[in-house]
């Protein structure tokens, strides 16, 4: 079934990233203008300078898996990920303390340096796959099982 926003997501229908945090657009309001609201704020190290989203979220089964790339020190991109309540997608369940995926030293040359990034992810099974570019040089896959990802965000 194809990912709709504004009926999966409910009143999250848009994601702004910044360097105070990763803000969504609530429509409860059907009088007024919509509200922008902080869902997710830098908390650790690896994400302190940015955080913004990557690509739409993914439905499991413990809520709304979304990834997430976080800058730290020296403009080095990570990729993290969160997972939302399914039923209001602004309630922040539980979150990666640490990237799970990050620029190695030998990945750290390229046009643009010390940079993971991806625009999204997918369910396979019990398997999310995840596509991901490395310095903007070349790409790589990663896959990680549903249960060990959810043990990592739960901490």
């Amino acid at each position: 079934m194809p990912f709709d926003c504004d009926s999966v997501m409910g009143k999250i229908t848009r994601s702004l990233m910044s360097s105070s945090g990763l803000n969504a657009t609530s429509t409860t309001s059907p009088s007024g203008p919509p509200v922008r609201e902080t869902i997710l704020k830098p908390q650790f190290p690896w994400e302190f300078v940015q955080i913004g989203n990557c690509g739409s979220p993914v439905e499991l089964d413990e809520g709304w898996l979304m990834l997430t790339h976080g800058v730290g020190p020296v403009r080095k991109y990570s990729i993290g990920a969160v997972l939302l309540d399914k039923a209001d997608p602004s309630i922040v369940l539980a979150r990666s303390r640490e990237p799970l995926v990050h620029p190695e030293p030998s990945e750290r040359e390229g046009y643009v340096p010390n940079v993971v990034y991806t625009c999204g992810a997918m369910r396979h099974g019990d398997l999310i796959v995840l596509p991901y570019a490395v310095s903007d040089t070349f790409s790589n896959f990663a896959t990680m099982r549903i249960s060990a990802l959810m043990q990592i965000l739960r901490g």
